[in-house]
């Protein structure tokens, strides 16, 4: 994972860096017939750092935290070799983050503090490319015979 955003009004800033690793059991009717497709659960693992701030007060994580959990998702079928996976995980995340002030072109520092807490850790949209011999969607003809 990786993400960068700032559009200097007033410091709108963004800024995460991170991975995870995961776990997944596949279940349903879709995922019977068809590999890495329909309902899956799983358990993952992950650190990040991060720095948000939208023009007031700011959070940053300089040194590496991290996280465990667990996640539902749903990989739905959207071309011949593409899905898409929608994934939520919920888990434990403990690190410690600095809170600052943007004053006069500058981050005042105010507090460091240290974060054990349980929230949606995991929030995900893939695209997946099924690759391989024979690892492909099939999809009905629209329409109807006479």
């Amino acid at each position: 994972m990786y993400a960068w955003w700032n559009s200097n009004r007033r410091h709108n800033y963004w800024r995460i860096y991170g991975g995870d690793i995961e776990a997944r059991y596949w279940f349903g009717p879709q995922a019977a017939a068809k590999p890495l497709t329909g309902h899956h659960a799983g358990v993952y693992g992950g650190i990040v750092t991060y720095d948000f701030e939208l023009g007031g007060r700011g959070y940053l994580a300089p040194k590496w935290s991290w996280m465990a959990g667990v996640s539902y998702g749903y990989s739905l079928p959207v071309a011949r070799r593409l899905n898409i996976d929608f994934t939520l995980g919920v888990g434990y995340m403990q690190g410690e983050y600095k809170e600052y002030l943007p004053q006069d072109g500058h981050y005042v520092w105010q507090v460091t503090k240290r974060r054990h807490t349980v929230l949606p850790t995991k929030l995900e949209v893939s695209l997946v490319w099924l690759i391989g011999c024979g690892n492909f969607n099939t999809f009905k003809k629209k329409g109807g015979g006479l």
